[in-house]
């Protein structure tokens, strides 16, 4: 069975579903209309956009292509996890994208190669799908644990100095503020993994059984993605903190302050 195409004009019908957040924005004074329509006006042509674009992509199916699309995705992730950070760019961009790229990269083929078994391991379908998956899914969390990690660092200097003060490396120092900003980053992850099924249907499932697979496949995709997304998340954020530890703190141990944007 073919997952049944939804027609444009249809599909228009969808829009008139704002009107009810935009009544009720309206009416209590909310004010984020014009934020919604943003929004939804820039999802609506980047969705169009990349379609256009991801239908010749997967028709070329080229590697190194694939490869190259990924590597663009996981950038523009990274810009979007710095932005949404009080990290200057400048001072976290490389080592943040190196340790997203490897992850991403070592989780996605380890999925196409070993649990898939795909015999073309850079199939666009794949390769892109779940890198695109494992992006978004984890860059909240990542978000959450690297602003956090700083921040805490920053507010609770007395803390951190005391730590070093005591004799404590650099590495030994931070390691408190490092659990404690995974444990944030990965609570609604984990979260949503303990409801999923019961609480809610999730994205990939509902997507493979539209697209005609049984239930019994779409679980154990849905499986496979949860716990690449859990491994994808605190990997990325643990690497990301470690390696821009080196440039962010001083010789001493301390923390830079010319790391933080005004």
């Amino acid at each position: 069975m073919e997952t049944i195409d939804i027609k444009v004009l249809p599909l228009l019908f969808s829009f008139l579903l704002l009107t009810v957040p935009i009544y009720l924005s309206h009416v209590f004074k909310i004010g984020f209309i014009r934020s919604l329509l943003y929004s939804v006006v820039r999802m609506a042509v980047q969705l169009f956009l990349i379609g256009i674009f991801l239908k010749y992509l997967f028709r070329l199916n080229n590697p190194y292509a694939n490869i190259a699309w990924l590597v663009v995705m996981i950038l523009v992730a990274v810009f979007s996890a710095i932005r949404n950070s009080s990290l200057k760019a400048g001072k976290v961009l490389v080592p943040a994208f190196v340790s997203f790229t490897i992850v991403t990269l070592a989780i996605v083929l380890y999925l196409n190669g070993v649990i898939i078994r795909m015999k073309n391991i850079f199939d666009a379908r794949y390769l892109i799908v779940l890198g695109g998956m494992l992006l978004g899914s984890s860059l909240r969390g990542n978000i959450i644990g690297i602003s956090s990690f700083y921040k805490n660092i920053r507010k609770d200097s007395k803390r951190f100095l005391y730590i070093l003060s005591l004799g404590a490396t650099r590495h030994e120092a931070v390691l408190p503020f490092l659990r404690e900003s995974v444990q944030l980053a990965v609570r609604p992850t984990l979260a949503s993994m303990a409801t999923m099924g019961i609480v809610a249907l999730p994205g990939m499932m509902t997507g493979v059984i539209m697209g005609g697979a049984s239930p019994e496949v779409a679980i154990k995709y849905q499986i496979m993605i949860m716990l690449a997304i859990v491994t994808s998340t605190i990997s990325s954020i643990v690497l990301t903190i470690l390696m821009t530890t080196h440039i962010c703190f001083s010789g001493y141990g301390t923390l830079k302050a010319d790391i933080f944007r005004k």
